[in-house]
């Protein structure tokens, strides 16, 4: 009994100090969130531009782009008020889940822009502006 006490006691120490090794105060992990949102809006403006230079000769189509993402943008800031609407309620976590919503948010409209980079299947009758796979 005295061994398997020793061992639990061991044991449990051993992952605290592991937990302890890579645990982060909340302000680093507020960082980093951060930063991986940041990283996430780099590609998402990175896809834009793309598709901007791509389609640069469809100005229509270019036109109708912008002002839907300009939409977009006005979307997914309403969108981060609603799921967090009275931010004193949350408390010292806040800007990691936020960070981390919009995150999550870009990396939605990123896969949803990529369409026009990557295009559709051939055949597709409802393509619109979006080019043909080839």
């Amino acid at each position: 009994m005295k061994i398997t006490r020793n061992l639990s006691a061991a044991f449990i120490l051993f992952i605290s100090i592991q937990l302890g090794a890579h645990s982060q105060s909340q302000t680093a992990m507020n960082k980093q969130a951060g930063n991986q949102y940041q990283k996430a809006d780099k590609e998402l403006n990175a896809v834009y531009q793309k598709i901007l230079k791509e389609y640069a000769k469809q100005t229509v189509f270019i036109a109708k782009l912008k002002t839907a993402q300009r939409l977009w943008v006005q979307l997914r800031d309403a969108e981060l008020e609603a799921k967090f609407p009275e931010p004193n309620q949350y408390g010292s976590a806040l800007p990691s889940c936020r960070a981390i919503y919009l995150e999550d948010l870009t990396r939605q409209r990123t896969k949803f822009l990529r369409t026009w980079l990557n295009g559709i299947p051939e055949g597709d009758v409802c393509n619109g502006s979006v080019k043909m796979k080839r």
